[in-house]
């Protein structure tokens, strides 16, 4: 099996304390498990560990209703790094996978990675048709010798912090909410491709990018962003969407950064998004739009000039 030889070329410096999932965006919901996860590992002389999936579960099990992703494999796997897990198990999530029982699954993680206990949020299920969950885990702890501890939910305002209600609010163009369910700001990550050089032609040029279609994104319209490039940052204008006042109907992510000289072209760069200015639309003619954008940089340069320093 394909786990298995995942499985078994991780080597733990000891017995370990897991959890499992795929985490995506790593938000401030997943940061309050894994806190929990470290801290009884700690208590317990365990190695912490994360299981998660890449490709996402649903885009196997419903491939026809594909989910965006609110972060990159890379980007999951640094933050768990930076937040002092020990050892990250990323397993090929195929329907192979999808039809292994819960049991089989657990001992899979006893023999290779030495798992003594798993930390997992209260509507956590694994295994074949999801049977695995909180009672059933229970009672194969029990049998056999592992504990189970169910971390509470983690609120915000009175609201269980999850994926769906980030997607809902990166819908809705809400920077700031996202960024309180997050736990940190969003971001997307991209190269710079070639393009019609429009934005050159009206005085602001654009780092056009090139963005994975399962990227989740917010919704169309001119937000107030910072643009890491080679590890300096800038603040910048972002434009999602499809370009009315030219015509065009595909849709894109385009970034303007203030005060940067430089070819960006082929280069891989980071656009954090801090607050939507206006939604995207048709101006009469270019010369009204220049004007616009105007507008929206002396907004960017005002919002973020503390940023900046």
């Amino acid at each position: 099996m394909e786990i298995e030889q995942e499985l078994a070329s991780i080597t733990p410096q000891g017995e370990t304390l897991l959890t499992i999932g795929v985490f995506d965006g790593v938000h401030a919901g997943h940061r309050y498990l894994l806190k929990q996860l470290q801290q009884r590992a700690a208590q317990k002389d365990l190695v912490s560990g994360v299981v998660t999936f890449d490709p996402h579960p649903q885009s196997v099990l419903h491939p026809h209703d594909q989910l965006p992703q609110l972060s990159s494999l890379e980007d999951r796997i640094a933050t768990f790094q930076q937040l002092g897990i020990n050892i990250v198990a990323v397993l090929a999530f195929t329907p192979e996978l999808a039809q292994l029982g819960a049991r089989d699954f657990m001992s899979l993680l006893k023999k290779y990675l030495k798992m003594r206990g798993i930390v997992v949020g209260p509507d956590f299920v694994l295994g074949r048709g999801g049977e695995g969950n909180i009672d059933l885990l229970h009672t194969l702890g029990d049998r056999m010798g592992f504990s189970v501890e169910v971390a509470s939910p983690y609120t915000i305002n009175g609201e269980v912090v999850s994926s769906t209600l980030i997607r809902q609010a990166l819908i809705q163009g809400d920077m700031k909410r996202v960024e309180k369910l997050m736990g940190r700001r969003f971001y997307i990550r991209g190269n710079v491709i070639t393009s019609d050089k429009r934005g050159r032609v009206l005085g602001f040029p654009t780092a056009n990018l090139d963005i994975e279609p399962q990227q989740a994104l917010p919704n169309n319209g001119i937000y107030a962003t910072m643009t890491q490039v080679a590890g300096k940052r800038f603040p910048s204008a972002t434009n999602i969407g499809s370009r009315p006042t030219f015509g065009e109907g595909k849709r894109m992510v385009e970034t303007h950064l203030l005060d940067y000289k430089g070819d960006l072209y082929g280069r891989e760069i980071r656009v954090e998004f801090v607050q939507k200015l206006r939604d995207e639309q048709r101006f009469p003619s270019s010369e009204q739009l220049k004007i616009q954008i105007e507008k929206d940089v002396r907004k960017v340069e005002a919002l973020l000039a503390k940023d900046s320093k």
